[in-house]
């Protein structure tokens, strides 16, 4: 039996896909781009989705907590669903991508209602998005949901993570410093650098909640 006085638990877990759970450096569409000469499509972004499907580093670690704690929880994306798809195969089987429905894109926060909707979430309290796309944690925080920001691993550094780790210490701090006032700017609650700094991350919101803070 947990504590009177332990610190509220969440009802739900949003990720973003890129730059969050796979693709270090939110690489599929710049590469795509990059490779295209006439007007994008689907094919240039599978051939990159497929070379950018590879989950970050701590990523399998803590999806398997947040497994054995069933928590619910999706994963969010823009791209076409065949190439959000391609990018998910690195994932474990379990994590699904949220429920997609007609509405308006981020950072209204549509497509968060309709995630948390096809989880069975009845409460927004408690509920937390994670994520490197400054657009999706503007969503999250018009939907009301507790935000955490990836500083490092997204499109605001947009390194793939051989390029990131070959930086001089300096250029990468300096990247990241410059990515986590930006984040923070935004609104996000908690800035951290990549997802194996989640579960500690939690353990402060929960805190938080338990001192009455509200997202």
């Amino acid at each position: 039996m947990s504590s009177p006085n332990a610190a509220p638990t969440f009802n739900a877990l949003l990720f973003g896909l890129s730059g969050c759970l796979v693709d270090f450096g939110a690489r599929t569409l710049p590469v795509a781009l990059a490779h295209t000469t006439g007007p994008l499509d689907d094919a240039a972004l599978l051939a990159s989705a497929t070379e950018h499907a590879e989950c970050l580093p701590g990523v399998r670690e803590l999806l398997a907590q947040v497994q054995r704690q069933q928590l619910p929880a999706a994963w969010l994306d823009e791209l076409p669903p065949a190439v959000s798809a391609r990018l998910a195969a690195a994932l474990p089987a379990w994590i699904e991508a949220g429920q997609r429905g007609a509405g308006r894109p981020w950072p209204a926060p549509d497509s968060i209602w309709q995630a948390l909707a096809g989880l069975q979430v009845e409460n927004l309290h408690g509920c937390v998005l994670i994520a490197s796309e400054p657009r999706l944690l503007q969503a999250g925080l018009n939907a009301g949901l507790w935000c955490i920001g990836l500083a490092t691993c997204g499109s605001l550094c947009g390194l793939a993570l051989g390029d990131w780790q070959a930086l001089p210490s300096t250029e990468r701090e300096k990247l990241r410093v410059e990515a986590t006032l930006q984040l923070y700017r935004l609104g996000a609650h908690s800035v951290i650098d990549h997802p194996s700094e989640v579960p500690a991350c939690l353990e402060d919101l929960a805190m938080r909640r338990h001192k009455g803070e509200k997202p």
